[in-house]
């Protein structure tokens, strides 16, 4: 069974996030799916970091590292559903990514983020909650 999930599940398990034992819990005898765009947002989220000084290209670099063991499956997601879905909810494209893989996948969504949460809902999407 495939479960999606999206940048923020992967920088807490990363970062030894208070969630992150919870998340691990959450995602145990799932293969974890996420668009192609993870990718390129965890590369934002660690630039991000370094240019706020909260972390060193050593710390981003070894931080990778941990983000390469994960068994992630990259998949592709409609550009052309993705803005349709982004133009109904107000939402940015990266969310309409997630909730259009899961529509597509037809599975759950885990996530931290509390707006894409609310608009994964709206969509019809099934969210994993951890608490």
């Amino acid at each position: 069974m495939e479960l999606i999930v999206d940048t923020s599940v992967i920088i807490a398990v990363i970062a030894n996030e208070p969630e992150k034992a919870a998340l691990i819990t959450a995602t145990r005898g799932f293969e974890l799916v996420a668009p192609l765009s993870l990718h390129w947002e965890i590369g934002n989220a660690f630039s991000a970091m370094m240019k706020r000084n909260r972390i060193t290209l050593q710390e981003a670099e070894a931080a990778i590292e941990i983000y390469r063991q994960i068994p992630l499956h990259f998949v592709d997601v409609s550009l052309k559903q993705s803005l349709e879905l982004s133009h109904r909810l107000k939402i940015y494209a990266y969310d309409a990514y997630l909730i259009v893989c899961a529509l597509t996948r037809g599975c759950a969504l885990l996530t931290l983020d509390g707006g894409l949460s609310y608009a994964a809902k709206a969509a019809g999407v099934t969210v994993v909650e951890v608490t």
